[in-house]
């Protein structure tokens, strides 16, 4: 019998982060290992860790990125403070590839008291679940001192980014870019790359999880942009600089563990070309709303007068607190400009006081696709006791006991806290999965599916009933969506790609109290889809966690992810 969640439809508080002296600032790190020796015009001799001397019949190199898991004392805002990242930048380094690429990436454990997994957010996973990254679901985590090598296909292509999937690490800076390059739905002249906004704190966030799962979650203190900031006079502001006349695209990205922005520039108007990893039709905007998790693509004309402008995150006091939030800052300049000092502009924008999306009549996908809605499930989403709840159901995983390491041992029965609802292709549903989530009054929670881009359907005020209208021609499609305080989110997506999807609220601290459910999705066709080395790797990473798992400092006491 299969798990009765849909008939009814930790301390690792304390990260024990170690204090690396001496405090250094944010700064850019190398991806992989083998740039030790670079090949330039009079080095020509050399190849990373090998040369021209390398016997290439018995030593061929690794390629790939590699990425190391550690605890640093950074000063990201001029404030000393213990972090999680990766090769000692926060943001992590820049993974690129092209549309259509293999991917592969090395990630190194070296925490001493946690694991870790990495989420390749957005990222499809066409027939690879097993590397989607998600503890419990799809791995066990990755032991302190272990490595395990992740592979992925660039399906889609665009802006996104990769973080921990493990308790909160990444909101104590354990994230990074990902940028899959592909075409674009309109021109410009460069391309400036990731700009992450997020929340920050002088404390590690984990420390915050015993105050968040008992009361109101923590106000944090201040913000980072792009991954720096100013507190008290000390720190320093991100800068960018623009040519007069050219146009610069610029991917916004929202990394906050509990904050929703309202991005703009002082002086500009933007083109939005893109939402997630979805192509759009392109509009005009002065200012952007990103919730949590979501990416938006922008051009940028440089055609306002030479000066400086203040580039601001636009934290929203109307969905979450934040201390210090009107500081979260940074600074554009011409080229021309004399000044080098902080920019005198004032925002024209109205301030919105909304916690949800981009207007849905914005966000017109370039490549119209009509989903349909022939079967609909329901869920209703509640809280009580520290804990959210889908139809009465609070997620808890089992890091030892992934969803997949059942599905590879040819089982269908899962414990009922472990959320899971089985979908298959079939003649009444026409091969999509449609799900209706009605809320409670409360915060509004951006809702995150994995292997999959949805369509969405209905966004609005009131539950969900026989009578909401659903929107079927080419609705807005993407991997984050908002569902409203009092109100309900109908999503729909094809089932196409076999595997255990997660779909959950991306505010750090409801995905901890358990608002998430997974999709086992195509039971039966998910073990041909892993190749035999990937289930050894899994067997071993699960190996390797097992054995570790006694000496423990901290047991779970959340979700799982």
């Amino acid at each position: 019998m299969k798990n009765s969640f849909f008939s009814s439809l930790a301390k690792f508080a304390s990260l024990s982060l170690a204090f690396a002296l001496p405090t250094a600032e944010v700064i850019p790190s190398a991806l992989e290992e083998r740039q030790s020796c670079a090949n330039t015009a009079t080095t020509r001799s050399c190849w990373g860790q090998y040369s021209a001397s390398t016997n290439s019949y018995t030593t061929v190199p690794k390629t790939g990125y590699w990425l190391v898991v550690q605890n640093t004392t950074l000063s990201a805002d001029g404030v000393s403070r213990p972090t999680l990242n990766f090769n000692g930048t926060i943001p992590g380094p820049q993974i690129t590839a092209d549309w259509g690429d293999d991917v592969i990436v090395h990630v190194t454990n070296k925490l001493t008291s946690n694991g870790t997994s990495i989420h390749w957010h957005g990222i499809r996973q066409l027939n690879n679940a097993q590397y989607d990254g998600v503890p419990g679901i799809t791995q066990c985590p990755i032991a302190p001192g272990g490595t395990l090598t992740y592979k992925f296909h660039a399906d889609n292509y665009g802006s996104s980014w990769y973080h921990s999937h493990f308790i909160l690490q990444y909101g104590d800076g354990l994230f990074g870019p990902l940028v899959i390059n592909g075409p674009a739905t309109a021109n410009y002249d460069v391309d400036l790359g990731m700009l992450f906004l997020n929340d920050w704190n002088h404390v590690p966030v984990q420390s915050l999880w015993d105050k968040a799962k008992t009361g109101a979650p923590p106000t944090l203190l201040t913000g980072l942009m792009n991954g720096t900031n100013t507190y008290n006079g000390a720190g320093k502001k991100f800068q960018t600089t623009f040519t007069p006349g050219l146009k610069y695209r610029i991917r916004v990205v929202n990394t906050a563990v509990d904050g929703h922005f309202q991005f703009s520039i002082d002086g500009h108007s933007f083109q939005v070309i893109a939402m997630d990893f979805v192509p759009i039709v392109p509009y005009n905007a002065t200012s952007i709303l990103v919730s949590i998790a979501q990416r938006y693509d922008i051009i940028v004309t440089a055609n306002a007068a030479v000066g400086n402008y203040w580039i601001r995150a636009g934290w929203q006091t109307a969905c979450s607190g934040n201390t210090n939030a009107a500081n979260i800052t940074g600074i554009l300049r011409y080229t021309g400009s004399s000044s080098t000092a902080d920019p005198t502009t004032t925002s024209t924008v109205t301030a919105s006081t909304s916690c949800l999306d981009e207007p849905l009549a914005s966000l017109v996908p370039f490549v119209p696709i009509n989903p349909v809605a022939s079967s609909i499930m329901k869920t209703t989403l509640t809280t009580g006791g520290g804990q959210w709840l889908f139809n009465g159901s609070s997620l808890l995983l089992n890091w030892t006991d992934p969803t997949l390491l059942t599905v590879l041992n040819s089982g269908n029965i899962w414990p009922t806290e472990y959320n899971v609802i089985p979908i298959e292709s079939t003649t009444a549903n026409k091969g999509w999965a449609v799900l209706a989530i009605s809320g409670p009054n409360g915060p509004n929670h951006p809702i995150h599916l994995h292997g999959h881009d949805f369509w969405t359907l209905s966004q609005g005020t009131g539950a969900y009933t026989a009578t909401t209208a659903l929107n079927l021609v080419n609705p807005p499609r993407r991997d984050v969506m908002t569902l409203p305080t009092g109100g309900h989110l109908v999503i729909a997506f094809q089932i196409d790609n076999p595997g255990s999807w997660l779909m959950h609220c991306h505010i750090a601290w409801h995905a901890s109290e358990g608002l998430a459910l997974q999709f086992v999705e195509s039971e039966s066709s998910i073990l041909p889809t892993i190749g035999t080395a990937d289930v050894s790797t899994f067997q071993n990473t699960c190996a390797a966690w097992k054995a570790w798992t006694p000496t423990e400092p901290f047991p779970q006491d959340d979700s799982g992810i």
